[in-house]
């Protein structure tokens, strides 16, 4: 039992010790009742967070990346799998699709999976955005050079025209081209 001390001059109850807090007995407005007031205990510390994955409630997809060296020890085991079916035990268990695998291989003929690839790996994506930069560029030039040629086009289809009236008019006969419709 743990003693709780009086307030006011009422007189001291004792509580249960397995209660948690620090109770005061205060007399209410009717002398037969007492009004009690309870400070809750400090809070127990918080257990840690679950390990367990919690899903993307957004609902948007998030791509996998995989290590290099988990590309390597899967495909040492995919190259050690010799049995029917082990193949396909061990995507399950990796939770892989075979097109995943067959990625991996991929990676590995090129040679992206080595130590040193990193410097390959850059190399090649600088050398495929220059690619892209000089088709782009190529890409706006051949469309400036396309709308100059039609703007050509449209003056010189203009020209023809004004040159048709002006013959008709002074009766000046036209040459016909074998092959064109006049």
């Amino acid at each position: 039992m743990i003693p709780i001390r009086s307030v006011n001059g009422a007189s001291p109850v004792s509580l249960p010790s397995d209660l948690v807090g620090e109770r005061e007995i205060e007399p209410s407005f009717a002398p037969h009742e007492e009004r009690t007031k309870v400070r809750p205990a400090a809070k127990p510390p918080e257990p840690p967070p679950d390990p367990e994955v919690v899903p993307d409630v957004t609902g948007h997809a998030t791509r996998r990346r995989y290590s290099r060296d988990y590309k390597r020890r899967i495909l040492d085991e995919a190259d050690r799998c010799t049995k029917p079916g082990d193949l396909g035990a061990l995507l399950r268990r990796e939770g892989l699709y075979a097109s995943t695998l067959r990625d991996f291989r991929f990676q590995r003929e090129r040679g992206l999976l080595d130590p040193g690839s990193i410097v390959r790996q850059t190399e090649l994506k600088a050398q495929q955005k220059t690619e892209r930069t000089r088709e782009r560029q190529r890409l706006t030039e051949l469309d400036r050079e396309n709308q100059q040629l039609k703007r050509k086009l449209r003056q010189a289809e203009i020209v023809i025209e004004v040159q048709k009236k002006l013959s008709e008019l002074l009766g000046i006969p036209l040459p016909t081209v074998p092959g064109e419709s006049p």
